[in-house]
Parts: C-alpha cells; structure tokens; sequence
C-alpha cells in the first residue's frame, strides 16, 4: 500500500449488469443467426446475453478492460461455453479484425459495480482512495491527477471534460488544500468552494469534476474516439454498429463519428432514448442515448 493510499474495509457489491435499451439494442444490431458478434464492454454480460438468445449459433467475442468485469461475465455466461470469447483489452487498442462482425456494440456508461464498490473510488457517496482507473494495471490515478497537476490544468479539465463552469474557483480550492487521499474529502472541498446555492442544488457539486477525473485518467474520449475510428472496418457489409453514450461529450463525438465515417450509413437520425417505464425500473438509463449506423456494402 502506498503512502497516499487508506485501508477501507467496505463489503463490495456483485458485479451484476442490467443492459440499457435491451430491445433497441437487439434491434438495432438486427442480430441473425450464426452471426459472430463485438461485445466492446462486456461488463457483467448483460448485453452480450441479449445478444447470444437473439438468434441460433450466435457467437461473441467480449472484450474489457476491466479484470473484474470480465471475470463476472465469464461467470454469468459460462453456460454459453465456446460460443463466447474473452479478451482483457481497452477497446482502443483492440485489433479489429477486418470484415469480421455481423454487428458492434459498445455501452460507455461506468456500471453500478463501477458506482457502488468503494475501494474503486469512482464515487463521492463513499469514502474510498482516489483511484478511478477502469483498467488497475494502469498507473495514472485520481489523486495523481488531483494532488499533482497545476491550478490552470485542473481547472481546465473540470470545464473541459466535466463542462463545470465554476472551475477555476474549485480548482483554487483543490489546490489550496491539498493533498487529498479520499473521495470525500474531494467532495467535501469541492462543495466548500462554490456557493451555497450550487452547493446544496439538485446535482451535487463534486458530480462533474467526478466525471472530468474519470474521463481524464482512463483517456476516455481519446479512447472513443480511436474506437469509433477503427471499428467499422471490422463489420462485414450491412453489419451494424451500435453505441450507448451517456453524456454530451460522448455523444457528440458518436454522432459526428458515424456520420464522417465512409464506410457507415447511419440509421438513427435522432439517439434512442429509455422509455419512462425503463427508467423506473433502472434509474442509471436515464441519460442513455442509443446511435446506429450499418456498413455500406
């Protein structure tokens, strides 16, 4: 344990995974029979279990580049048995194979797992290490990032990647106080360095600069982004692929991603969005915006 690092004692959560927009998904994939199939994030499986009872013979190759999210899909769909395989990779730098998938799914959205288990540090609501990294063999961290980076970058990538537009004042009060060790004491300066109105508003201060720590320490945009580039090359003509984002910024660089790709036609004029009942039953999907776009043939 490193000297920035705290011993929390936290029972964690399963790695479970309710798949967003279920039915758009299979839909929108068109999945067929003994079609081989990209599950980009895996995570617990959820999608790629849609995906495998869509149609007969279906094959997927699941990829993450989370360890413990692919050992819980190995787990949930063991019953599956060849029929899907398993790769720990960054869908970035995963090696498309050319003309290979019937169909491409990719879900951005960070899991309940993700969410709710303590010692990842992703989240505000528990006392947890600054941590954030998706993939743990990775070195950069949150509290990296937060206890040794400078005022103007800090407070550039609060605006930039959390669209935060009290982030000089926050990134002053970091700077001030630091260093952090744990995600409370974050938000806690966080929520201190704005005023009260914003402090006690309907999103919690400390949410977007969340969000720009996460993005920043696992290159997320940079990691669409080479991902939106290089998938399509992988599907067989008249395959599809389809992206879940979950906030503006991933979902611009999506729309204008399929729609400046040559070799894509895109199908969705407008993201698909959860129906109320869906987002009653899983509050999570409530930002989740669903874009497709086949291959040319």
């Amino acid at each position: 344990m490193s000297p920035n690092q705290i011993d929390i004692d936290i029972e964690e959560p399963a790695f479970s995974h309710i798949p967003v927009l279920p039915q758009a998904v299979i839909e929108g994939l068109a999945v067929r029979a003994e079609g081989h199939y990209l599950d980009a994030t895996v995570g617990g499986g959820g999608h790629t279990r849609l995906i495998l009872e869509a149609a007969p013979d279906v094959r997927v190759t699941a990829i993450d580049q989370d360890e413990d999210a692919l050992a819980a899909a190995q787990k949930e769909l063991a019953e599956f048995g060849e029929r899907v395989t398993f790769i720990h990779t960054n869908f970035a730098a995963y090696e498309f194979p050319p003309s290979t998938f019937a169909g491409i799914l990719a879900d951005l959205g960070v899991s309940s797992y993700h969410l709710d288990t303590a010692n990842r540090g992703f989240s505000f609501r528990h006392e947890a290490n600054l941590d954030m990294r998706m993939n743990t063999q990775q070195s950069l961290t949150a509290a990296d990032v937060i206890n040794e980076w400078d005022e103007a970058e800090l407070a550039d990538i609060f605006f930039k990647y959390g669209e935060e537009r009290l982030s000089r004042r926050i990134a002053k009060r970091i700077v001030e106080q630091r260093p952090f060790e744990t995600t409370t004491e974050l938000a806690q300066a966080i929520a201190y360095s704005v005023p009260p109105k914003y402090r006690y508003g309907r999103i919690n201060p400390a949410t977007r600069v969340f969000q720009a720590l996460r993005i920043v320490v696992n290159d997320e945009l940079k990691s669409l982004e080479t991902f939106v580039d290089k998938a399509p090359q992988a599907l067989v003509p008249g395959g599809r692929i389809a992206i879940i984002s979950f906030h503006s910024l991933e979902d611009r660089l999506v729309k204008h991603g399929l729609r400046n790709s040559p070799l894509l036609q895109v199908l969705t004029k407008k993201p698909i969005t959860p129906h109320e009942e869906e987002i009653v039953n899983n509050p999570r999907s409530r930002s989740a915006k669903l874009r497709v776009a086949q291959r040319v043939r």
